[in-house]
């Protein structure tokens, strides 16, 4: 029997801890591989509570239930769970370690799946609740599983190939590296269960998780070079078979537990952040010595060779166009009244299909609007879209996967009204200047080597802290060459706080987003987002060696929204060659509407 409310989920769950010993149980946002996207089988979190979001854990005791989320999903939780079956938790103030003591006891016993978490994760729970006497108990199978009559099957698409003109490396070249890495770290193995640096490793994509072009796999990377890649079997066709060689064996995904036991005696690395516990618990049920490493291929598919550097221009191209067209629709239809969020966002995603070779959207575009714009992560469905009000700012962040690379870009837009007298308030320019000001700096900023994301974020930030406000994401993140949009180990944000990846060291040849932004809560939003590209600057006589950014992402901003008078000289001139730029490359796409559109809104300020 089908349980269609989510009490009657949760009461199932109950009964299945109770019938398993066990007096609770945490269901994250996860799947084996910690990725952030993950494909419906694994999507639990949302059947069980209803919650939509990308981040956020339940925990389920036999007489208390809460959800956390943190600070963008404020709102979103509250209109998809019930409060009276889950209470809501704010993440970091509200810890989960500090929940569970309140509402167990000692000698309670926490199940989790050990597949869906990893080893430190696990361990800073247990210095927490341990002293409590509570204990975490691995469970032998997901307990969610148990009582989800319907729950999806992984998804069975056929991995593809990726052609070493995208990729600019062929896989063994990259495996030889892997080699080098083990035999310098005196290591036999390393298992890399990331789904994207599995793809980016052997040269294939598929199709297994929204948004990601990435097959459901694992690898193992020995020292000599061989490679085992555990996959579905109907996942492989003969080319990917023949692109793979004699050098990768294939076996059955699920063997790939079973492998983890055949390593007595031997050294084998994991990842800290991707490798779950139940890998470790399988290397060291068979044996073998494992340390924690970083992923090898992390920081290696995070420097961009020319070939996915050129593979991004071009990718980009193609989406500034669409992006472009969209813009012009939406300024030409919107005033009437008559568009709504899941509207514009269905014809974005039209436009970027019309202009060819997109696989899928790289995330759930952001289409927002008023008061939806005040919330960064906002995510339009049936239930929360609403119209596009003549007279307000929108806020789209979309992007798309393409072959050639992967794209991500937001703009924010002065919707008029019908008789075109509708002006953006004072307040409006001027936090939409200042963030727009913020962009320009990290745009043109020249850094020595060995600079990381921390160091730059507050230079985003300086125009809207003048004006007593800032904003509470990051400002920039790492993009994949056709895999995720979301990219380590480099970042631009705040050190403070944990960011992962504030301290990662920049290299020519990383991409990332430069994206300030504004909210106004309940009212609007403002960011401006484009990609850039690390790159060395020849500096004459400088005594070092020094990067800047080559800005990848060329579609107008909304000249509406800019108080010239707050712009100096030298960034006026900016907007005005970043607008020649515009009409250089995509001006050659258009035609007719779309193509005057263009030109009014790239002539100088």
């Amino acid at each position: 029997m089908l349980m269609q409310t989510h009490e009657a989920r949760l009461k199932a769950l109950r009964e299945e801890l109770k019938r398993r010993d066990v007096d609770g149980f945490i269901i994250p946002i996860s799947d084996e591989h910690m990725s952030e996207y993950v494909g419906d089988y694994a999507q639990r979190l949302h059947w069980l509570t209803g919650f939509g979001g990308s981040a956020g854990f339940a925990a389920v005791t036999r007489n208390h239930a809460a959800i956390f989320v943190d600070g963008r999903y404020t709102v979103q939780v509250r209109d998809q769970v019930d409060e009276s079956l889950f209470q809501y938790r704010s993440i970091p103030g509200d810890s989960l370690g500090a929940w569970l003591i309140e509402n167990t006891g000692n000698g309670a016993k926490i199940a989790y799946d050990p597949w869906l978490h990893t080893w430190r994760w696990v361990e800073a729970l247990e210095e927490v609740v341990g002293p409590k006497g509570i204990a975490m108990v691995p469970a032998t199978s997901n307990p969610i599983d148990a009582v989800w009559g319907d729950q999806p099957e992984p998804s069975n698409a056929a991995a593809i190939v990726h052609d070493n003109d995208l990729s600019g490396r062929p896989s063994a070249e990259k495996r030889a590296e892997i080699a080098d890495w083990l035999t310098a770290n005196d290591l036999d193995a390393v298992v890399i269960p990331a789904l994207d640096s599995v793809a980016w490793l052997l040269n294939i994509r598929g199709a297994d998780v929204s948004h990601t072009p990435v097959a459901l796999s694992y690898v193992i990377a020995h020292k000599d070079g061989r490679a085992e890649l555990f996959i579905a079997p109907d996942k492989i066709t003969p080319e990917v078979t023949q692109h793979l060689g004699n050098a990768v064996s294939v076996r059955d995904r699920d063997q790939f537990e079973t492998a983890l036991g055949e390593f007595s005696g031997k050294r084998v690395s994991v990842d800290p952040d991707f490798g779950v516990v139940g890998i470790a618990q399988g290397l060291r049920a068979g044996g073998a010595d494992f340390v924690f490493k970083q992923d090898p291929t992390i920081l290696a598919k995070a420097i961009k060779n020319p070939a996915e550097q050129q593979g991004q221009r071009d990718a980009q191209e193609r989406d500034g166009a669409a992006v472009s067209r969209f813009l012009c629709w939406l300024e030409k239809t919107a005033p009437v009244g008559e568009i709504d969020e899941l509207t514009a966002a269905a014809k974005l995603e039209g436009f970027r299909r019309e202009h060819g070779d997109l696989r899928d959207t790289s995330f759930d575009t952001i289409s927002a609007a008023t008061g939806h714009a005040a919330l960064p992560h906002y995510k339009v469905d049936e239930e929360t879209n609403i119209p596009i009000p003549p007279g307000s700012i929108y806020l789209v962040d979309s992007g798309g996967q393409y072959p050639a690379g992967t794209t991500d870009i937001t703009r924010t837009v002065w919707i008029n009204s019908a008789d075109g007298s509708a002006q953006p308030t004072t307040d409006m320019k001027d936090r939409f200047t200042r963030v727009l000001k913020g962009h320009i700096q990290i745009d043109q900023l020249i850094f020595p080597q060995g600079t990381n994301g921390g160091q730059i974020d507050a230079l985003a930030r300086q125009y809207l802290w003048e004006a007593g406000v800032d904003y509470a994401h990051g400002t920039g993140h790492g993009v994949g060459s056709f895999l995720g949009v979301h990219e380590g180990p480099q970042r631009i944000a705040k050190p403070s706080g944990g960011q992962a990846g504030t301290s990662q060291e920049l290299f020519a040849g990383m991409i990332l987003s430069n994206e300030p932004g504004y909210y106004k809560a309940g009212e609007y939003g403002i960011r401006i987002e484009n990609l850039v590209l690390t790159v060395e600057q020849d500096i004459e006589g400088a005594e070092g060696r020094f990067l800047g950014f080559e800005t990848l992402t060329f579609v107008p901003l909304d000249r509406t929204l800019i108080e010239k008078g707050l712009l100096t000289v030298d960034e006026i001139a900016w907007v005005d060659r970043y607008h020649q730029r515009v009409s250089a490359l995509i001006a050659p796409q258009l035609q007719g509407d779309d193509l005057a559109w263009l030109d009014r809104h790239t002539r100088p300020l």
